[in-house]
């Protein structure tokens, strides 16, 4: 037995009784082996084959993470040693590091056109157009547009193009009520097979658009992906759960952030869910679910909270000192300030189901921004 581990490829002492060579010795009785072969028809046949191919399926986790001071100021310059990782409380090996700042980038933009934001659509295309432009590398990220009240629709399916990116803004509307209180009729999500329409009567579909687009587009791409939902936060009529909308992202190892635009006049006066809209009362003459007492109504901002902080993201709240505009901002620092770390769990059958992930920083006082975990395939 020689243990080739140490040198530049010298053996070491062997052990049972075998006596060490010297390098010329060693390269000697190499080459002699080797005109030997040669010399030997079935080891010069032997010496043509191809040698054989060895596949190992080595599972890797990847994590993006954004790091800042206690302050709230980005960290540019961390490296691989400055971080420790843990999957359900075990310590792992970080094999794979990178500072994400010019990898291509997959966007998507789920826009809320009910009619509780029929007040604030129009800013929302305006900031919107332009963090497109300012974010999107011709060439090289690609960006969909998605609207969603009462049904999911593809405005513009993956593009690097601004120009039909910026027709895709264009079209966005809230629902025009029907003499029944629905809205323009349901269309379908392109490879979903399902209809992305809910019945008759209003609707947010938030959690179905969040799945359709992890699921049927982001699952399929590879690199850095992220959703920005604009909405209020309150769904209304989904097929999807928040948990499934949530696990969709994860599994498709997409950050999902949220700009929270609550419009309180949206909703009408004494916090009707529709204020008087005939799109939103059409739904009490269906099944009674028209309003959302005040009192009742969802607190959609723990809902995008609990959606952005699950897949490593953050919720941001437009207000008159934080409008769209410096919120996009934000959201662009981060795209292009972004450590991407990978590891391969240290049991080779972690298992199906979700594992915990725990990323930090050995220096105190800096927090880490990045996903709790991920789902195992099978």
């Amino acid at each position: 037995m020689v243990n080739i581990g140490q040198g530049a490829g010298r053996p070491t002492e062997a052990r049972g009784g075998i006596s060490r060579l010297g390098a010329r010795g060693w390269l000697s009785l190499s080459l002699l082996l080797s005109v030997f072969c040669l010399s030997t028809p079935s080891c010069a046949q032997q010496s043509q084959q191809p040698p054989p191919t060895i596949s190992v399926n080595v599972k890797v986790v990847n994590v993006l993470a954004t790091v800042r001071t206690k302050h709230g100021e980005i960290i540019r310059d961390l490296t691989q040693d400055d971080f420790t990782l843990e999957e359900d409380d075990r310590p792992q090996a970080i094999r794979y590091f990178a500072r994400e700042t010019d990898l291509p980038l997959t966007l998507g933009l789920l826009v809320d056109t009910s009619m509780s934001q029929r007040r604030v659509l129009e800013q929302e295309r305006s900031a919107s157009s332009t963090f497109l432009d300012q974010v999107l590398r011709v060439n090289k990220d690609m960006a969909f547009v998605i609207h969603f009240d009462r049904e999911v629709e593809l405005l513009q399916d993956l593009t690097s193009s601004r120009q039909k990116l910026q027709s895709a803004l264009g079209l966005l509307q809230t629902p025009r009520p029907t003499q029944e209180g629905g809205s323009n009729s349901p269309g379908s999500y392109p490879g979903s097979g399902r209809r992305a329409g809910g019945g008759g009567g209003g609707g947010t579909l938030l959690y179905d658009a969040v799945y359709l687009a992890s699921n049927e587009l982001m699952k399929k791409q590879q690199g850095r992906k992220a959703l920005i939902i604009l909405s209020d936060g309150v769904d209304h009529g989904s097929k999807e759960t928040l948990a499934s909308a949530v696990e969709a992202a994860q599994r498709a190892d997409t950050l999902v952030y949220s700009i929270l635009f609550a419009d309180e006049q949206g909703y009408g006066r004494g916090g009707g869910f529709g204020g008087g809209m005939g799109g939103m009362g059409g739904m009490g003459r269906r099944g009674g679910r028209g309003r959302y007492p005040q009192e009742m109504r969802p607190d959609g901002k723990k809902i995008l909270e609990r959606i952005s902080k699950a897949t490593g993201a953050r919720l941001f709240e437009v207000s008159k000192k934080q409008p769209m505009e410096q919120i996009y901002d934000q959201i662009q620092e981060e795209l292009r300030n972004q450590y991407s770390l990978g590891y391969t769990p240290d049991k080779a059958d972690v298992g199906t189901g979700y594992h915990k992930i725990r990323l930090k920083t050995k220096q105190k006082g800096q927090v880490v921004q990045a996903r709790d975990g991920y789902y195992a395939e099978r």
